[in-house]
């Protein structure tokens, strides 16, 4: 694996769910994923698999997801690799092919496999996949961009930065 700048006491700090789910800063209010990511693992093979249910207030068209939810899971699925393996990274891009409609409230799995990492670049892949007979709904494919903690420091300085030349409080 890349060399990481976290350490795992980092990575064991971040909130979980009840499901080991690791908590975006959205989500740790209410200790659940808003996407409805409830479990998730790591097999031996390093590959990470997700237990997952569209909620219903994510609903596009009648009993199905919207199309942004999709992403957005996929993005948060394929996202989790990195910190899993001690590494704290950010998305760099994301491509989803949409295959089928995705239900809402029903049972759903994804997983997410790392294809490559060429220094701080993370290529990884995935699916998310209609339970119990496990037909493909959607695959995505991204590139992750390996980051150390101070990485949104400098993000609030460059913010900073762009309202003080923009004459703007923020």
């Amino acid at each position: 694996m890349a060399e990481s700048s976290w350490t795992i006491e980092d990575i064991q700090d971040t909130p979980r769910s009840d499901g080991g789910v690791l908590l975006c800063g959205a989500c740790r209010a209410s200790a659940k994923c808003r996407l409805g990511v409830r479990r998730e693992s790591v097999d031996d093979s390093g590959v990470a698999n997700f237990d997952v249910v569209c909620p219903r207030d994510q609903e596009g068209g009648p009993n199905v997801a919207h199309g942004g939810w999709t992403a957005a899971v996929m993005d948060e699925v394929l996202g989790h690799l990195p910190p899993m393996n001690n590494q704290m990274s950010v998305t760099a891009t994301l491509t989803v092919n949409f295959r089928k409609p995705v239900p809402v409230e029903r049972p759903l799995a994804a997983r997410a496999w790392i294809d490559k990492i060429e220094g701080s670049k993370w290529f990884i892949s995935g699916e998310l996949v209609l339970l119990p007979g496990r037909s493909v709904l959607a695959t995505a494919s991204g590139i992750w961009i390996a980051r150390d903690p101070s990485h949104f420091t400098r993000h609030q300085q460059w913010l900073a930065e762009q309202d003080a030349q923009n004459g703007s409080g923020g």
